[in-house]
């Protein structure tokens, strides 16, 4: 009896070890039965020529923050780049000082106000007279300094407010030694405030006659138009210089070229929700845009910007799709 109890308790304990082993395993799919069916978007094909392709839309490129262009001609141009520093054009520029000693009594102006020529700014009680007499802008432009403050002491011998007329702006550059040789007056430079509203074209209007022992560079100077306030100054800018230009008939940016299987590729726009990796040969570039000499034509739309986020989802693609 003892034996039989035992036999019973270990032909209970495999039936138990089985039906928990039926229920980790993975289901069996019969002929009839298929998985849930592979989305489109990370489907990898590849159209006549052999090219991979992915589908992907719109409103999921726009969310990656990538960015789409067109294919078009480019001028190529061979240049010398500068750092620069934006400047209020000194020549415009008043420090308005009171004329006798005394004491604020109203401050009308602050910082960032805008003045036209005789306006009021301040009132002060002079300590000889004990009378007031009017503060007054003398010219049209921008409060960019204030020294006083309402009921302090002022004195001839400093600054209450400066005064700059900003419509226009100095950028000045710090040209390296041996840069010096190749910058001269009246060349044409391309100047990048990084606020991507694009380059803006000057030309070089003073040369310093003397460099600084500090950094070992000399000064040039281009003189801005600043009609809307976009240029402020205190901010870095960069600058390019032209050396020298070739028009090419099909170009795109330098962040759209990418490597994928040791060929070298762009992402062009197919069929409304295609991106295809299409092998393309390069010619000339400069630090924009590079030229294609094969495989790309004129007008098609290709990635520009953030060019690796669909290289990765190509290759998310890939690895599924294996």
């Amino acid at each position: 009896m003892k034996m039989s109890s035992t036999v019973l308790v270990a032909i209970v304990a495999a039936a138990l070890g089985a039906y928990s082993y039926s229920l980790l395993a993975p289901a069996k799919v019969g002929p009839a039965e298929h998985s849930e069916p592979r989305k489109p978007n990370d489907h990898v094909e590849q159209d006549e020529h052999g090219a991979d392709r992915i589908r992907i839309s719109d409103v999921k490129l726009a969310a990656a923050g990538v960015t789409l262009a067109e294919a078009a001609s480019a001028t190529l141009t061979d240049t010398l780049a500068f750092n620069g520093i934006l400047r209020a054009n000194q020549e415009a520029v008043v420090q308005v000082t009171p004329r006798f000693p005394g004491l604020a009594k109203s401050i009308l102006k602050r910082i960032g106000d805008k003045v036209s020529k005789d306006d009021l700014l301040a009132a002060i009680e002079s300590n000889q007279s004990l009378t007031v007499y009017e503060l007054k802008a003398p010219i049209a432009g921008t409060i960019i300094e204030r020294q006083i403050s309402l009921g302090e002491y002022v004195s001839e011998q400093k600054p209450a407010f400066v005064v700059a007329d900003l419509s226009t702006i100095w950028v000045d550059l710090s040209i390296y030694r041996q840069d010096l040789r190749r910058v001269h007056l009246n060349d044409e430079v391309l100047i990048d405030p990084d606020d991507g509203r694009g380059e803006i074209k000057g030309t070089i209007s003073y040369m310093a006659p003397i460099g600084s022992s500090e950094t070992q560079t000399a000064l040039a100077r281009v003189v801005l138009q600043n009609p809307d306030g976009r240029l402020r100054p205190g901010l870095f800018v960069t600058a390019r210089l032209i050396l020298a230009a070739r028009n090419v008939a099909v170009a795109v940016r330098r962040s759209a070229i990418q490597t994928l299987e040791s060929r070298t590729i762009v992402f062009v726009r197919e069929d409304g929700d295609k991106i295809e990796a299409r092998p393309v040969e390069l010619g000339d570039s400069d630090p924009r845009h590079v030229e294609i000499k094969a495989g790309l034509s004129a007008g098609e739309h290709y990635v520009a910007e953030n060019s690796f986020v669909v290289k990765a989802e190509m290759g998310k693609g890939e690895a599924e799709h294996d």
